[in-house]
């Protein structure tokens, strides 16, 4: 953990001296090793048999983890609407 951190704030000092410097290649570079980060993630899930067994469940809990949170954000929405629309004077419609 500590040689993270060291990599990081070493980076941030990089950052840091080269700020005004345009460096077009860094956006580009970030974006295809966060390619290869999430690649080489899907290769280290493939190959657990654990996950692999148990994609269904993971699978069944992640859709109902998603239907939850848009229910309750369209719940929340709604009633933020109504609570805003009478502070107003509307009708709440």
């Amino acid at each position: 953990m500590l040689k993270i951190v060291a990599i990081m704030l070493c980076g941030m000092a990089v950052g840091f001296l080269l700020r005004k410097r345009t460096l077009r290649i860094v956006p580009k570079a970030v974006t295809v090793l966060i390619w290869l980060l999430l690649f080489l993630l899907g290769v280290e899930v493939g190959t657990n048999p654990q996950v692999i067994a148990g994609i269904t469940s993971l699978g069944l809990e992640a859709l109902w983890l998603s239907l939850a949170g848009l229910a309750g954000t369209l719940l929340f929405s709604w009633a933020l609407w109504r609570w805003v629309s009478r502070k107003k004077g509307g009708d709440g419609r």
